[in-house]
């Protein structure tokens, strides 16, 4: 009886399947359209290796001297899982998350049919959360981008990637809200919201359309609970795609500088500024000598639109400034006292008196290098201020990254790039600098 019970329990029911057609109509699917768009889809796993000490007494090299004890160190392997796209087959160009390969010493991706491909990094923005990675010479399906400004609520759209691990998952839902901003999760956000399961290990995947085009990519939940909820947010492909552009022309983005701040147009603000407006964004300040006071903006004045398409928020406003290149000139549409007026502005690119690192020394070649003046309690110093770099270039492998403050090289204090290029001699053995607030010394390995 036991076993007529299992038969039982085993056998399928005849009712268990969707029939194939019904009144003669075959019942919609995605399997066309995903047997086009899975092969661009690859699975992205990382490897960081750091050098732990065995006991922490043995970080510390006075304990070491004193008791006469060898530098004993060992290294600790961490891996993750991500998503990534690809968006060009013949360059062998893949798409993913920064977060997903922040500080990765290897990146490698798997394809769809099992082939496991290395790849290395060409560039990434911890702004935007994009990075760009360069996969090894094999034969890739790369999908084809949508223009993310025709998406609208209510379209139906498809999250690929491999939550927890579960390689080449597909889900499915819709554009549940646009424009998402003040989340907290990038610095520059405008994400599509979906209701498609996003779950950890889809960040850095394609989100698509039904017509298997990439509209944005998958990269944060709303999961006050720990798990998905179906709200999820991608990044726009517009805007992947002005992150992209730079990164592979320069290896990294250069953003350029305005000069002013806003704040969200509230009805309070709507009140004291006499206008029916509900949806802006307030300048609060304005930089002396800055590019948005040589283009005629005030405090108090409302931005109604950046190049005729209209701002909603401050959020918003600075997303659209971030992101445009540095030197780009915009039509900002502003109400001031009442009155519409048309700004002509101008983006000022922060890096225009540096330069490039080659000139000083080949060891400096990848980075943009100038000259700053560093204020502390014990007064005013010139140093030299390291720029945007190029991962993998010669100035990153040596050490240095953006936002560093060289003070010294081989001993030599360090005033300017000509000092720089005399202490570096034959090259660079010791670089002292001050990076966030902290001195580290750079030796080469």
């Amino acid at each position: 009886m036991l076993g007529l019970a299992l038969l039982l329990v085993l056998a399928p029911t005849a009712h268990a399947a969707l029939p194939l057609a019904v009144d003669g109509q075959r019942l919609p699917s995605l399997a066309p359209m995903l047997d086009r768009v899975m092969p661009g889809v690859v699975n992205i796993s990382t490897v960081t290796r750091q050098r732990m000490a065995d006991h922490p007494l043995l970080r510390d090299p006075f304990f070491r001297r004193f008791f006469d004890i060898p530098g004993g160190t060992r290294e600790q392997e961490n891996q993750s899982l991500g998503s990534g796209v690809i968006i060009d087959a013949k360059r062998r160009l893949i798409v993913t998350n920064h977060h997903v390969v922040q500080g990765a010493d290897e990146i490698r991706a798997t394809l769809q049919d099992g082939r496991r491909i290395q790849t290395r990094l060409l560039g990434s923005d911890p702004e935007t959360d994009i990075a760009v990675l360069q996969a090894e010479p094999a034969e890739l399906t790369d999908i084809a981008f949508a223009d993310s400004d025709a998406l609208k609520v209510g379209d139906f759209v498809v999250a690929i990637g491999s939550p927890f691990g579960l390689a080449h998952t597909v889900t499915s839902g819709i554009v549940s809200a646009l424009g998402r901003t003040g989340l907290g999760i990038e610095g520059y956000e405008s994400f599509i919201q979906t209701d498609a399961s996003i779950n950890p290990g889809n960040s850095g995947g394609p989100l698509v359309n039904l017509n298997g085009e990439l509209v944005g990519i998958n990269t944060a939940i709303l999961a006050p609970g720990g798990g998905n909820v179906g709200i999820g947010f991608a990044i726009p492909t517009n805007m992947a795609r002005l992150v992209i552009d730079q990164i592979l022309e320069h290896g990294t983005v250069r953003r350029g500088l305005f000069g002013a701040a806003a704040q969200d147009l509230t009805p309070e603000f709507a009140d004291a500024l006499g206008t029916r407006e509900r949806r802006g964004a307030v300048i609060s300040a304005v930089e002396p000598d800055s590019a948005a006071e040589r283009a005629g903006l005030k405090p108090g004045d409302l931005v109604l639109a950046l190049d005729h398409r209209p701002i909603a928020s401050s959020a918003e406003l600075r997303t659209r400034l971030g992101l445009l290149r540095a030197g780009t000139e915009f039509e900002l549409t502003v109400l001031r006292l009442g009155r519409r007026l048309t700004i002509q502005g101008e983006v000022e690119d922060p890096y225009a008196d540096f330069v490039h690192g080659e000139r000083i020394h080949p060891q400096l070649e990848g980075a943009l290098l100038g000259e700053a003046i560093r204020v502390s309690t014990r007064g005013k110093r010139r140093v030299v201020q390291v720029g945007p770099l190029r991962p993998g270039s010669p100035a990153w492998l040596s050490g240095l990254r953006e936002g560093d403050l060289v003070l010294g090289v081989n001993g030599y204090d360090i005033g300017s790039l000509d000092a720089l290029r005399q202490a570096a001699g034959r090259g660079f053995e010791r670089i002292r600098v001050l990076r966030e607030g902290q001195l580290v010394l750079l030796a080469r390995r």
